[in-house]
């Protein structure tokens, strides 16, 4: 069980990898190299922290940083002492998220949302609205325009909407909702997002950057 601070009652996991060459946007080391690929994963972790952080600035919320690859000591000397750091764990992506759920609920918390570190897009309004919309529904998606999702907010631990999914490939958002129709659960979406995995979705993270600075 996390130690979450006392009667937490929103609560933001966000999954992430230790920037380490050669282990992380394995898809972009053609065009970056590894370090550059390495580089890009600890930017885009640093720019979703910098979003949750403008989030805490206006809501109560606890926030946890899920890892794969190295340990919490790299993690905290990458991104401070002041956010909760978790080992993802074995198994695929959904075991990995439902296990993130079920730790934060077990804790006692009301609401939790997962996000990845891949979609600029991502900012801290955007958070504010899919917590907001927990007050209401059941489940709140972000769904990403390759077909899967950046976001995923629940009011209790549903697992089934992780099992039999083909992580990774297009079908993952559809999949999703199929399942919470079928549990009849109250669902929302939230505005259609980019991820940054590819080679052509690079300029994406570009705009983000400039948008940023011009800011």
């Amino acid at each position: 069980m996390l130690n979450l601070p006392a009667n937490p009652k929103q609560h933001l996991i966000i999954f992430t990898r230790y920037p380490e060459p050669g282990k992380t946007k394995t898809r972009l080391i053609p065009v970056l190299g590894t370090v550059g690929a390495a580089n890009l994963q600890r930017e885009m972790t640093e720019y979703t922290i910098f979003q949750v952080e403008e989030l805490q600035k206006a809501m109560d919320i606890s926030v946890e940083v899920r890892f794969a690859g190295g340990d919490s000591q790299l993690m905290q000397d990458w991104l401070g002492l002041d956010l909760l750091y978790q080992s993802q764990g074995e198994g695929d992506l959904g075991l990995r998220m439902a296990r993130s759920l079920f730790d934060a609920f077990q804790s006692g918390t009301k609401k939790v949302i997962i996000i990845g570190t891949d979609c600029p897009g991502l900012n801290a309004q955007i958070l504010a609205t899919a917590f907001e919309k927990l007050h209401a529904f059941d489940l709140v998606l972000g769904p990403a325009l390759d077909g899967g999702y950046y976001l995923i907010g629940l009011r209790q631990p549903i697992l089934e909407l992780f099992v039999n999914i083909e992580w990774g490939t297009a079908q993952v958002f559809q999949k999703t909702v199929d399942i919470a129709q079928k549990l009849n659960l109250l669902h929302v979406n939230l505005l259609p997002l980019a991820d940054v995995d590819r080679p052509e979705d690079l300029r994406i993270w570009e705009q983000a950057l400039a948008e940023v600075i011009e800011k």
